[in-house]
């Protein structure tokens, strides 16, 4: 019998180009103005598997039902990954990652080569 993946956190990258880094600086503040967050760096290129410039805001599962649907409404035109933190993050960017705009082409085998996995495989 398969055990239940548990979930201890969520991450949502907001993704930005030049177009919208106003936006995204806009958002940002916003964020940590309203919601208990750990927002991570600005970048402003592609890294690890994100194809361009990002940041991530880490959250608690119980911010979800809060913090989601207002990323949903004041995201603007803004591109936005939000996963959970299980464990896997093949799994997390991928199978159980959801889109609040349009979906971008993450480099997977990134994570299969370096990420974390459930399994013990990764790093």
């Amino acid at each position: 019998m398969q055990q239940a993946i548990t979930v201890t956190g969520y991450h949502a990258h907001v993704y930005f180009d030049e177009n919208s880094k106003t936006r995204a600086s806009w958002l940002r503040e916003a964020v940590q103005q309203r919601f208990e967050v750990s927002v991570g760096r600005w970048r402003d290129q592609a890294y690890g598997p994100h194809p361009c410039g990002a940041y991530q805001l880490a959250f608690d599962a119980a911010q979800f039902g809060e913090l989601v649907p207002w990323l949903m409404l004041n995201r603007g035109e803004l591109d936005i990954l939000v996963h959970p933190l299980s464990g896997d993050d093949v799994e997390d960017h991928s199978d159980f990652a959801m889109w609040l705009g349009q979906p971008l082409d993450l480099d997977i085998a990134y994570l299969r080569e370096r990420g974390q996995r459930r399994d013990g495989g990764g790093s």
